[in-house]
């Protein structure tokens, strides 16, 4: 990833610790700290100056107590479940808690030729995929309708952007156009959060050839 994805991830991260991400989002960054260690200590660090600052700061009044305590009460505790390491398995268990199963029972549909996708559906505001690339498989040139979010959970792919491996988050938006391409060693398996279509781009031949699979 390059310095400017790495300065993005940490804005993800830094707005998990904050709260309120949507729930695929969150469960998508929760995969992410179970197979990365160095963001799980990026994440506690963040959250050891949130509570400093609440320490430092003056106490109010709060309006509603019982109501406040019954909401947090609950609540489902992610946060713990999302930082325990990883067992080994492809899928993270916090995917696997969120899908409902593991990778083996994923009821994969061919999108294109070597291109398998499996909606979990839209869930606040959020569309949530599994996909799985076979080896070489590119995915046409495309860029997005709002926000895109896919963490590598087997296998790598590369963009114009760079390489993205196991636990990697790649972030595009409107701005970014490129033709993520899986290695080929082996199939890539990426887990995918968006809040809008995407939108093919580049050369009609290379972008007929993308589709077919050649």
């Amino acid at each position: 990833m390059t310095p400017d994805a790495r300065e993005t991830l940490d804005v993800l991260l830094a707005r998990y610790v904050a709260g309120g991400l949507p729930a695929p989002v969150r469960v998508l960054v929760e995969s992410h700290l179970a197979i990365k260690p160095e963001s799980r200590t990026f994440v506690s660090r963040l959250e050891a100056l949130a509570g400093a600052g609440l320490a430092d700061a003056e106490p109010v009044p709060l309006a509603d107590r019982q109501h406040r305590l019954d909401a947090i009460f609950a609540s489902p505790s992610h946060a713990v479940e999302g930082r325990r390491p990883e067992t080994g398995g492809v899928l993270p268990r916090p995917l696997v808690d969120f899908i409902g199963f593991d990778v083996a029972e994923v009821p994969w549909r061919t999108k294109l030729p070597g291109f398998k996708e499996y909606s979990h559906g839209e869930i606040d505001g959020c569309s949530a995929s599994l996909f799985w690339l076979r080896p070489g498989r590119a995915i046409p040139d495309h860029t997005h309708e709002g926000s895109e979010l896919f963490l590598v959970l087997d296998g790598a792919f590369n963009d114009r952007f760079g390489r993205y491996a196991r636990g990697d988050i790649s972030i595009a938006d409107e701005t970014v156009d490129h033709r993520p391409v899986a290695e080929t060693d082996r199939p890539c398996i990426g887990f995918s959060v968006t809040d809008g279509a995407l939108k093919l781009t580049g050369p009609l031949h290379r972008r007929i050839a993308d589709i077919v699979g050649f």
